[in-house]
């Protein structure tokens, strides 16, 4: 069987982490640019949080290419034995352009209203996410759209996917819609 790569981006809160999980499941191997990015902070003895995540990956990128931090991840997964791979948090167009040169390679967008999302974050209560909603919006407009290459643009990533997946509902439809698409990647 041909290897199967997913990379996975979509809005702050909006269950990218969910679709993945449930990935899982399917036999899917995981790889996350937000462990990746955690790991470079701590070697750097900087604080956990959503402005030292932008800030190590706007560097990282800056210093090597526009596409490096998922680039290092892809390295890890076709090597690794498993043959259906996902990447998440895929936050650049350079990142995307990468990927999509490479053989089997499909992109997920998941998003749901921002409220939603908020509560979901609030709910998680992970150190990145502790925010108001004031600062939530604002986050997100950050990463939303940029004319550098080297800094998170989530309105195009999301505009170049592959699939789109409407979180706004249970599980179950979150479910059902990823089933969906594995059976049209097959």
């Amino acid at each position: 069987m041909a290897k199967i790569i997913i990379g996975i981006t979509g809005t702050l809160g909006a269950g990218k982490g969910t679709v993945v999980e449930y990935l899982k499941t399917k036999g899917f191997n995981h790889y996350s640019v937000r462990n990746y990015l955690i790991a470079e902070i701590e070697n750097k003895d900087m604080p956990v949080n959503r402005d030292s995540m932008v800030a190590v990956a706007n560097e990282l990128r800056a210093k090597n290419s526009p596409s490096f931090i998922i680039d290092e991840l892809y390295k890890q997964a076709v090597k690794d034995e498993f043959s259906k791979c996902i990447i998440e948090s895929i936050r650049t167009p350079g990142e995307i352009e990468s990927l999509q040169t490479k053989a089997n390679f499909y992109l997920l967008a998941v998003d749901a209203p921002a409220k939603i999302r908020y509560d979901r974050i609030a709910e998680r209560k992970s150190a990145t996410d502790m925010v108001s909603f004031k600062q939530f919006v604002a986050d997100e407009a950050r990463e939303m759209t940029s004319a550098d290459l080297n800094k998170q643009n989530l309105s195009q990533c999301i505009s170049l996917a592959d699939f789109k997946i409407d979180n706004s509902g249970t599980i179950k439809n979150l479910h059902a819609q990823v089933d969906k698409i594995l059976d049209s990647i097959k």
